[in-house]
Formats: structure tokens, C-alpha cells, sequence
């Protein structure tokens, strides 16, 4: 047999330098004594939440300002929405005066969701705020945001879809 030549063994000790260059020489290195998380048992069940306070009474009455905001905007947005039905029905072709007329109306049906839009805006920043601001949402507060923006969120969402149905009535 032939000795192997010293050029083909030069790719095969590459990867053993590379190895031998992450080698740390001295220094310190790190216990292998177990850590403090690792003597919590996942399984354990956590009995309360850390911060379990009640809600702040400064949100709670913002919260409940927003929801009345929405609430309050109801009765102008349906009779703005109701207007507008009955100058869809009544329209004619695309571009007529009747028709622009039912646009219009339309368009005022829109504006007057606002209270419902803007409530939910604000309710949406207060806990933007406060993940900004606090770095975190105590859970009965997270939960008082929640609750408000599910409740507004319905009421603008059946704005909305009104407003779609006139909308797509119209050609829009």
C-alpha cells in the first residue's frame, strides 16, 4: 500500500481545529448545581395570580364612561341608518339625485358611528397606556378591558355591518 499523501489529510484535520479553537483555556465555568426554577414543580397548580388586586377605580369609572359613550351614540346612528334605508330603497340609478342623496344619508349614518369607533379606540389605548406605562396589566384589570372592548366592539360591529348593507345596496 501507498502512504497517504499529506495534502488529502489537511481537509480531514479541519473540522478538529475548528473544534479546538471554541475551546475556552481557564476561566471560570458555570455550577452545575441546580438552579432555583428548576426546583419549582411545573405540575404544582398556581393557586392565585400574583397581583390579584380589584380593579382601579379610575379605570373602572373610564371603562364605564366609554361604554355609556357607545351606548349614547346608539339612538343617533340608528336614526341616521334608518334614514339612509329608507333613501336606498327609494334610489335610483347610480349618479341620479336620489341616489346621491341616499349616499349622502349614508355618509351621515357613518359619521354617526363615531361615539361607538372612538369608544373603542379609547379603550383599546387604555391598555396600551398601560402596558407602556406600567410594563404590564393587573389580571382584574386586563379582564375589566376585555369585557368593555368585547361589549362596544359588538355594538360598533353591528353599526358596521348596517352600514356595509346600505353601502352595498347602493353600489358603494
Amino acid at each position: 500500500m501507498r502512504a497517504a499523501s499529506p495534502l488529502i489529510l489537511i481537509p480531514l484535520l479541519i473540522p478538529f481545529a475548528a473544534l479546538a479553537a471554541c475551546a475556552a483555556a481557564g476561566g471560570p465555568y458555570p455550577s452545575l448545581q441546580p438552579r432555583a426554577a428548576e426546583a419549582i414543580d411545573p405540575r404544582v397548580p398556581v393557586e392565585r395570580p400574583i397581583n390579584d388586586r380589584p380593579i382601579t377605580p379610575a379605570l373602572a369609572a373610564q371603562l364605564g364612561a366609554l361604554i355609556e359613550q357607545a351606548r349614547a351614540g346608539e339612538p343617533a346612528f340608528a336614526s341616521a341608518a334608518d334614514a339612509a334605508e329608507s333613501l336606498a330603497a327609494t334610489a335610483g340609478p347610480a349618479q341620479s339625485d336620489s341616489w346621491t342623496e341616499a349616499q349622502q344619508a349614508v355618509s351621515r349614518a357613518v359619521a354617526a358611528r363615531n361615539p361607538a369607533a372612538s369608544a373603542l379606540a379609547d379603550i383599546d389605548a387604555l391598555g396600551a397606556n398601560a402596558l407602556q406605562t406600567q410594563g404590564g396589566v393587573a389580571p382584574n384589570d386586563l379582564a375589566a378591558i376585555k369585557r368593555a372592548g368585547a361589549e362596544v366592539s359588538a355594538l360598533d360591529s353591528r353599526q358596521a355591518e348596517r352600514i356595509k348593507a346600505l353601502q352595498q345596496r347602493l353600489g358603494l
